[in-house]
């Protein structure tokens, strides 16, 4: 299908379903509530989505500059070391002093005593002084090639092979790199921060390569530092708040600096409560599963915990940041950023407590919610309010219809009673007049349904023909109950007319069918194509001395032809009508049916009035409208077995053409041949007087028939009771 025909169905359905819902949402008040109640219910959870997203890009943007400043800052400290040592190891006094060291520790009679009583030794101290104290070093280490010291600070080095954990940095030295190495704790006595002696001192070496004159490496220079001092304040530069610390881990998620937490940890038991007690080189950063600080105990040993995901995210060389939270190594959940150094083989974490880095959103968070829930809760209770309203006018509404008062109309007795409405005989306050008032059923009342009463009304009214039932007035009461008046008929619709005595002679059936053409020819010219013309909806009676008055009703599914306006009202490609009745374009294509299928349904009545039958029986809906739509009507002659006026039984099989060009061109067309048949006039005045005189002497015997039913609503798909 190309666009040109999809575009114009999806704008006809766009249209009809605009306008059912503003139909919908005008008439029912009570649904505004719960549409403000929603919006609140989406605004909020938007504002709070947006509010959440900005914090997070906010924090995380946080977490990464304080990471990447303290790494910058560390980064430019160890560049800085590097560069210290490799100034030192040029000096031509060091590099002449070494390479002595070097050949007298070559000799076979070599021992760590003479080394380190040497002259050249005591030289190399004294020349390293002035190093070691403008820099702030702790000490010095000279280890040759084969990584044995020969030169040391400490005297108990001189003659030791360098520790295996030292071997990758002491190589890349060794390759000519200047390096410095993560902290690592000390295999002699030392004095740690506090000035004491002690085994495990935390260290760790700045080291660059010695060249001889021919600038080969014969030895590496490692100046101390103390990482307790100088390694954590360089990663104490930026934090945040209160709970906020850069840690520096290795590969195995030991801790290389030192916690701001080592009170704290010494209370919970992650390291020993002793006043020397430290973090650094102690505690490996793994998630204990349970918050530590709250006095939880774990279930796994320390060594069984699986390291934080920050710690494992960046062993595994991947940076990021999270700030969604996970469990830190005190149990305490954290928001992060991670990286890992891959040039220093050791990784840098920033970590802050989420209940601090959230503590606005928290603040604000409940008044939002509160504020939120106080417009909701008003919400419904307008809801609740327009919901009793309703009520009230419900009742109002059952409250008038007991009363028998409809505006300035008076009702009487109820007859005639459909899906939708209900028809009462009433009359006028001040006329008297007799009227039939049609209303609309107030437990079944909808916008759509009210929408379509109005346009029955509002359609019907344009039609002054004689033979259309006249609309005399139409409104709405105080209690919302939607009516309009019609002129009472007497009388009796043509279905009960052919059940009760059987075909009509053929006069007759001209005299009623040329009528029936004038009420439609009316509507036509106005552009109103009715969609329902059955025996059902036409009815016969007495006015100003005449007999057999046609009136024509229901226009309850009358269509405005060209009208967009009115498209929302009747759903798209809906079967509207009695299957019985309907022409085949109204079951093959609802949309289109126009003037032409209107005659079809009429020569359907008029087939009806001659023969007392339908032009098709069938066992089912669906049989009867594939007859209407393929299957070739049997003339009425063959069907009676007896002769019929030709000239009508023509005009009747031209109505019933399955294509609509076949049919009479107008409904004046089709009356003007209905005249000119044989037995046209042969219906007398005298006779329908007959008929009628008859009629009222039987009229105990006959069932009441209603003016009319409530038309538009209850007359679609109705089989007649053999097919029930």
């Amino acid at each position: 299908m190309s666009d040109s025909h999809v575009d114009p169905v999806l704008s006809r359905s766009l249209t009809r379903s605009l306008a059912v819902t503003a139909l919908f949402l005008k008439r029912q008040i009570w649904i505004w509530p719960l549409i403000a109640a929603s919006l609140l219910v989406v605004i909020g959870y938007a504002a709070r989505r947006k509010v959440d997203e900005a914090i997070h890009v906010e924090l995380a943007a946080e977490l990464e500059t304080i990471l990447n400043a303290d790494v910058a800052g560390l980064e430019i400290w160890l560049s800085s070391q590097k560069s210290n040592a490799a100034s030192a190891a040029r000096s031509n006094n060091v590099e002449r002093l070494v390479a002595e060291l070097i050949s007298s520790a070559h000799k076979p009679d070599a021992s760590a005593l003479s080394l380190a009583g040497s002259f050249a030794a005591r030289s190399l101290s004294v020349e390293l002084a002035p190093w070691l104290e403008e820099h702030g070093y702790a000490g010095y280490v000279v280890s040759d090639t084969d990584f044995r010291v020969v030169a040391a600070h400490t005297l108990e080095l001189v003659g030791k092979q360098a520790p295996a954990e030292y071997s990758e940095f002491l190589t890349k030295v060794a390759a000519g790199n200047p390096a410095v190495c993560h902290p690592h704790r000390s295999i002699v006595v030392l004095q740690d921060e506090n000035g004491r002696n002690a085994l495990g001192v935390p260290t760790m070496f700045a080291a660059a390569p010695i060249r001889d004159q021919a600038g080969s490496v014969i030895a590496v220079l490692a100046l101390r530092l103390r990482p307790e001092v100088d390694f954590t304040r360089i990663l104490s530069v930026a934090r945040g708040g209160k709970t906020g610390e850069t840690l520096a881990f290795d590969r195995w998620g030991l801790l290389l600096s030192s916690s701001r937490f080592d009170d704290e940890l010494k209370r919970i038991g992650l390291i020993p409560d002793a006043p020397e007690a430290q973090s650094i080189l102690s505690l490996e950063l793994r998630d204990p599963e349970v918050d530590l600080t709250a006095g939880r105990r774990p279930a796994l040993r320390r060594s069984e915990m699986k390291l934080t995901k920050s710690v494992a995210e960046a062993v595994a060389g991947h940076s990021g940041v999270d700030v969604a939270g996970y469990r830190g190594y005190r149990g305490v959940n954290v928001v992060a950023a991670w990286t890992w150094l891959p040039e220093y083989d050791f990784g840098v974490v920033t970590e802050i407590d989420q209940s601090e880095a959230y503590a606005p959103l928290y603040i604000v968070r409940p008044i939002f919610w509160g504020l939120f829930g106080l417009l909701t809760a008003s919400a419904l209770a307008i809801f609740v309010f327009t919901l009793f309203v309703s009520r009230l006018r419900q009742t109002a509404k059952h409250e008038a219809l007991k009363a028998r008062q409809l505006g300035q109309y008076a009702l009487e007795e109820k007859i005639g009673q459909g899906a939708m409405g209900v028809v009462y005989r009433g009359h006028h306050a001040m006329l008297r007049r007799p009227t039939a008032i049609k209303l609309l059923d107030v437990e079944k009342m909808t916008p759509i349904s009210t929408a379509r009463f109005e346009r029955e009304v509002r359609l019907t009214s344009q039609l002054n023909h004689p033979n259309t039932i006249a609309i005399y007035d139409f409104g709405r009461t105080p209690e919302g109950l939607f009516y309009y008046a019609m002129e009472f008929i007497d009388g009796i619709n043509l279905d009960s007319l052919v059940r009760g005595s059987g075909p009509q002679p053929e006069g007759r059936v001209i005299h009623l069918l040329a009528q029936i053409c004038g009420s439609l020819y009316e509507a036509h010219a106005l552009g109103l194509i009715h969609r329902d013309v059955k025996p059902a909806n036409i009815m016969i009676c007495q006015r100003g001395g005449l007999h057999d008055v046609v009136k024509l009703l229901d226009f309850g599914l009358v269509k405005a032809v060209d009208s967009q306006r009115e498209a929302g009202l009747t759903a798209a490609n809906a079967l509207t009508g009695t299957p019985l009745y309907l022409a085949p374009e109204a079951v093959l294509r609802p949309d289109s049916v126009d003037a032409l299928s209107d005659l079809y349904s009429l020569g359907a009545v008029g087939y009806f009035l001659l023969t007392g039958t339908t032009v098709f029986t069938g066992k089912n809906l669906m049989d009867i409208c594939r007859q209407h739509v393929e299957a070739q009507p049997e003339p009425p002659s063959q069907r009676l077995k007896r002769r019929i006026d030709p000239d009508l039984e023509a005009v009747i099989m031209r109505c019933l053409s399955k294509s609509p060009a076949d049919r009479p061109a107008s409904a004046e067309e089709l009356a003007e041949a209905l005249w000119h048949c044989a037995s046209a006039g042969t219906w007398t005045g005298k006779a329908a007087q007959s008929w009628w005189s008859n009629r009222v002497s039987n009229r105990p015997q006959e069932s009441h028939t209603p003016a009319t039913i409530v038309p538009g609503f209850d007359a679609t798909l109705v089989l007649p009771p053999q097919l029930e």
